[in-house]
């Protein structure tokens, strides 16, 4: 077979094959490890998976990359992210490290809107400008598909900015990304006081619009100073009417039923659950609901509680992990480091954090079919790391381990692999 790129003599090859969909339970152990692993790749496809030996007499290579000494595997799904952002809120760091709370920044007019502030003030380019730059960070960390939510315009015409950035960023930029509308993110200040206006907007005007204008998922804050189980369901069903694929923020500071409801309407997932009620995980394993755990955002807060994530894979959960990525709570642009806090924070693996980085992350887009593992007629996203042992994304931490980054076989992040 004539194929474009041989990867071969990987010291481990990491398939995170997983055909039947998403990993749960003892499942997410597995990688589908496959020691002096190679892989082929034509026109931007998976063609051949196996061992060295059985896949280089099968592959007419243009191009072949030795990874001895080294692991290979899919390159990291990021499923939660506020990418696209203009502005810093570095004062209100300073401000928690002296003692403010979240929802005390919030209520002296930070938090949020402040952001909000700074993205309608900047205009598409300079949206852009500051946005891509973050984004080619995440790439040389290893992620090639990531999520990014709108939420920081908060009125039709700024939602919809937001939108044409993050579809002008994946029409340019190597990473793949999935637009979800947040415009329930908050209830923006010249609308204090009449949260049903705002309501009324959001599912009349802003979501029709975001539907027709790319947005895959619609995602709403459902928690404490943010939106109620009520709203939560109005803007849900909504969104659903319009064919958008349904997520929510959940749980994070107080439990208002948010989950139950994401396993009711059957999200796609519900993300953050830090305090989610075991009976409404249960629910979540039911649906098949899949759970964004996000380790970052309680790190960045200087909390001590985070997502159950041990009871969940004991429940059958799907578990998968995002980084959160936003200038208010959590700038982390490396998905290696998420795995690093959900092995010390959350009881996961090393193992089961990379699935839920990568295969089941991927399903927590939509994206399963295309991304996540490295099985025959996927993409090749592929990521070639500078270790022999997979484990020490989670053991080692503050630095990258990516050592080269292919998209569709097409290396866009290219270190010298000795």
């Amino acid at each position: 077979m004539k194929v474009d790129l041989l990867i071969h003599r990987a010291a481990w090859l990491l398939t995170i094959a997983s055909p039947q969909g998403p990993k749960v339970g003892p499942a997410m152990g597995d990688l589908g490890l496959i020691e002096d692993g190679a892989l082929a790749v034509k026109d931007g496809r998976i063609a051949l998976v196996g061992k060295s030996s059985e896949v280089r007499p099968q592959a007419e290579a243009r191009e072949e990359v030795d990874a001895s000494g080294r692991v290979v595997m899919p390159g990291f799904v990021d499923s939660h992210t506020h990418l696209v952002f203009a502005g810093s809120r570095v004062e209100e760091f300073e401000m928690r490290l002296k003692g403010a709370t979240y929802l005390e920044i919030m209520a002296a007019g930070g938090g949020i809107m402040s952001t909000v502030r700074a993205t309608r003030q900047a205009n598409l380019e300079e949206l852009l400008a500051q946005s891509r730059r973050r984004l080619d960070r995440v790439l040389v960390y290893g992620t090639t598909t990531a999520e990014v939510k709108t939420g920081y315009g908060l009125n039709t015409a700024q939602e919809l900015k937001m939108l044409e950035a993050i579809k002008s960023l994946d029409e340019t930029h190597p990473v793949d990304l999935v637009a979800t509308f947040l415009g329930a993110h908050a209830i923006p200040e010249e609308y204090k006081g009449r949260s049903e206006e705002y309501m009324d907007m959001v599912v009349k005007e802003m979501l029709p619009q975001a539907a027709k204008e790319g947005a895959c998922f619609c995602d709403i804050f459902c928690d404490e100073g943010a939106f109620t189980l009520a709203q939560s369901r109005r803007v849900l069903e909504a969104a659903k009417a319009w064919g958008l694929g349904l997520k929510i923020h959940a749980d994070e500071f107080k439990t208002l039923g948010g989950a139950a409801l994401a396993a009711e309407l059957g999200a796609t997932s519900a993300d953050h659950l830090i305090c989610t009620p075991e009976e409404e995980l249960r629910l979540l394993a039911e649906a098949g609901t899949i759970a964004v755990l996000l380790p970052g955002t309680p790190f960045g807060l200087g909390e001590e509680r985070y997502a159950p994530a041990r009871r969940m894979i004991e429940l059958s959960v799907p578990v998968a992990l995002g980084t959160d990525l936003n200038p208010g709570t959590c700038w982390c642009e490396s998905m290696q480091f998420v795995i690093a806090l959900a092995a010390r924070k959350m009881g996961m693996t090393s193992a089961e954090a990379i699935v839920a980085s990568t295969l089941n992350a991927a399903y927590a887009l939509g994206k399963g079919a295309e991304a996540g593992s490295l099985e025959v007629g996927k993409k090749a996203d592929i990521l070639i790391l500078d270790t022999s042992d997979y484990r020490d994304l989670a053991y080692r931490f503050g630095g990258n381990l990516v050592a080269r980054v292919f998209k569709g076989g097409q290396p866009v992040w290219p270190k010298e692999v000795d």
